[in-house]
């Protein structure tokens, strides 16, 4: 459990939810610095290659949310020890959200950040604009916890799961046809 048991813990929620999404933030940028640096790799392809490549990922990203096709995600599949939380609240709560933030420590079940990655690997985008996605992918991810903590509401986890398809599709849509418009 990423949260205190309660108010009367020395650490209030709120703090370790703040320190949690700090971790998650430097994660993403981290990620996206190192694609950025990688991207470079890229340059010498021909335009039009990189942006087929784009679309051709973007493309197998929504068949494969809308059930089309069967593409396995690639996963770490050991879990982030709970030792990391329970030995010390706040330090443990900003290295769990930079591993998260990351993406390359947990298994991400939506196929749009993986996506996005060979998307900012092709486009050899700004440095600005690489960190600002990284970001936006830790923020994203934060926002879970954020709706979690303010809901405060025990049946949030039943109607997430029910709705989550329907998320994860309509990213991976709206993803490709971004990209396609972008590339075009």
């Amino acid at each position: 459990m990423l949260f205190s048991p309660g108010w009367r813990a020395h650490v209030r929620q709120g703090e370790v939810l703040a320190v949690f999404t700090l971790g998650l933030l430097a994660g993403g940028t981290l990620s996206a610095a190192v694609i950025w640096l990688l991207s470079g790799l890229a340059a010498p392809l021909p335009p039009a290659v990189r942006a087929a490549a784009i679309v051709g990922v973007a493309v197998l990203g929504a068949a494969r949310e809308l059930g089309v096709l069967r593409v396995p995600l690639p996963q770490n599949a050991r879990q982030i020890p709970p030792e990391v939380l329970q030995a010390r609240l706040r330090l443990g709560s900003l290295q769990f959200g930079f591993e998260l933030g990351t993406g390359v420590r947990t298994y991400v079940s939506a196929s749009s950040p993986y996506v996005l990655a060979p998307a900012l690997l092709l486009s050899h985008p700004g440095l600005g604009a690489a960190l600002l996605t990284g970001a936006a992918f830790g923020a994203g991810r934060a926002l879970s916890a954020v709706l979690t903590y303010l809901a405060r509401d025990e049946h949030r986890g039943t109607v997430l799961a029910a709705r989550m398809p329907a998320v994860q599709t309509t990213a991976a849509l709206a993803i490709l046809a971004a990209l396609t418009l972008l590339v075009l």
